[in-house]
């Protein structure tokens, strides 16, 4: 990729992370938003606004936890970013996506600007076989063994689980694909973007892979964060923090050595609907033609064939 891009503040690039809520509280992973705020980072955390009747065993907490709630709330204050996924952590029919994003609106104060679909969640948005299209959906579906083929329903308008309209009237950001190499941009330089076939999502977002602690240290590695810095790029981490991040009180100590590297570095670290809304602003909301999606979705389906990529 020729990056042409001219980061805010004179930044050399740009680096952030959407922060997936499974199994968070505030005890595994309220250490590494301490630390993300002590050294200037400014990131996703994604939240439940309501409770599930019959979550499993270490779901993670919700919005209806008061003290995980007043959390949340100073990460606000403090300007990081609450992100939606999905109502609860399972799954949610029409009416009960209505209450969620109300409360999270109540909450907040406004409707969540990005969301990631929650695996499991019947309502998720254009997800499984419905995440891509023609030969790329037959190969997906024949490695599934057909699993996934029509089992998300948010965006299927006669299902009790859809919730497409509402989406596209309340959300500005989804997320989609991911991918091992840390510069998102190069990957998906066209972000964000309005699919035509998928109408009910506003603008998709793609993200770099670091869902354990293990994951996110090997795609933030030194060598990699400087080929970032090099090519002026933009990382979008996905990450779950309640994944290793922190055990026992002690945050991971090649985590925390690689963030203080990063954080040395004259990045941009803002929440990803900063990001994407500058990013936004200079591709003019950018309309994705079906050459850029497959080329976008052969990337994506063969780095989950070879390394199992999200």
């Amino acid at each position: 990729m020729n990056q042409t891009i001219t980061w805010p503040e004179g930044k050399d690039f740009a680096f952030t992370v959407f922060d997936d809520t499974d199994r968070a509280t505030v005890e595994n992973v309220g250490e590494v938003y301490s630390l993300l705020d002590e050294l200037g980072f400014r990131t996703t955390k994604s939240v439940w606004p309501l409770a599930a009747k019959s979550a499993p065993n270490g779901a993670g907490s919700t919005c209806e936890e008061q003290p995980y709630l007043e959390w949340l709330k100073r990460l606000q204050g403090a300007e990081f970013e609450i992100g939606y996924h999905m109502a609860k952590s399972s799954s949610s029919r029409r009416e009960e996506t209505v209450r969620g994003l109300r409360r999270f609106a109540e909450l907040f104060a406004h409707y969540p600007q990005t969301m990631a679909n929650h695996v499991g969640c019947r309502e998720n948005l254009y997800w499984g076989s419905d995440r891509i299209s023609g030969f790329n959906r037959f190969v997906y579906n024949v490695l599934t063994l057909n699993r996934r083929n029509g089992k998300y329903q948010g965006h299927v308008e006669n299902s009790p689980y859809f919730w497409g309209d509402i989406c596209k009237e309340k959300i500005r950001f989804v997320r989609n694909f991911v991918f091992p190499e840390i510069n998102t941009l190069r990957m998906c330089p066209t972000m964000p973007y309005h699919d035509p076939s998928k109408p009910y999502v506003n603008y998709w977002f793609a993200s770099s892979g670091g869902s354990t602690v293990s994951e996110f240290n090997k795609c933030i590695s030194e060598e990699n964060q400087d080929w970032l810095e090099e090519e002026g790029g933009a990382c979008i981490m996905y990450a779950h923090f309640a994944f290793g991040f922190c055990d026992e009180g002690r945050i991971n100590s090649s985590f925390k050595h690689l963030m203080e590297r990063l954080a040395r570095k004259n990045g941009w670290f803002v929440p990803v609907s900063t990001l994407l809304d500058y990013l936004l602003e200079l591709n003019g909301g950018h309309v994705i033609s079906e050459e850029e999606r497959g080329r976008l979705e052969r990337a994506w389906l063969s780095r989950k064939i070879l390394k199992g990529t999200a």
